[in-house]
């Protein structure tokens, strides 16, 4: 019968080698550098198989949740990404809501300022989204 440690290194190149070829934001490399350190482990004197695999486990699990934790780019926080400008399609009255036509559709727009109104086919800029509708500044405003 192999050692265990045998059977751990297989198991970890295996593992790293699958996350080349079948990329899975780095879960299966994590668990092959996981079987990498077991194989140590059982090297050096661990030698019951389920706490063996119970470390793999434990260790498998930190190292995806930090590797998730550090090596994800932030999310950024606004949902509206590069285009701001949009074109009131409708009056956009004081503290009521609006039609504007923004990256070709129209969404339900409200003005930032309730105090301010719009006057319709007037450009704007999109501040941020609050669910459906657009909260948006008028462009002479904002220049």
């Amino acid at each position: 019968m192999p050692s265990y440690t045998l059977i751990w290194l297989l198991a970890g190149a295996v593992l790293c080698l699958m996350e080349l070829f079948l990329p899975s934001a780095f879960v299966e490399f994590m668990m092959g550098i996981s079987a990498f350190v077991v194989a140590l482990l059982s090297l050096v004197g661990l030698v019951n198989l389920w706490l063996q695999v119970t470390v793999w486990l434990l260790l498998s699990t930190v190292l995806v949740v930090l590797s998730r934790r550090f090596l994800q780019p932030p999310r950024r926080k606004s949902k509206i990404q590069d285009a701001i400008l949009a074109e009131t399609l409708t009056e956009i009255p004081a503290g009521q809501t609006g039609r504007v036509l923004y990256e070709g559709n129209s969404w339900r727009a409200q003005c930032d300022d309730e105090k301010l109104s719009v006057a319709p086919n007037q450009r704007v800029y999109v501040v941020r989204r609050e669910g459906t509708t657009l909260i948006v500044m008028p462009e002479n405003i904002l220049r």
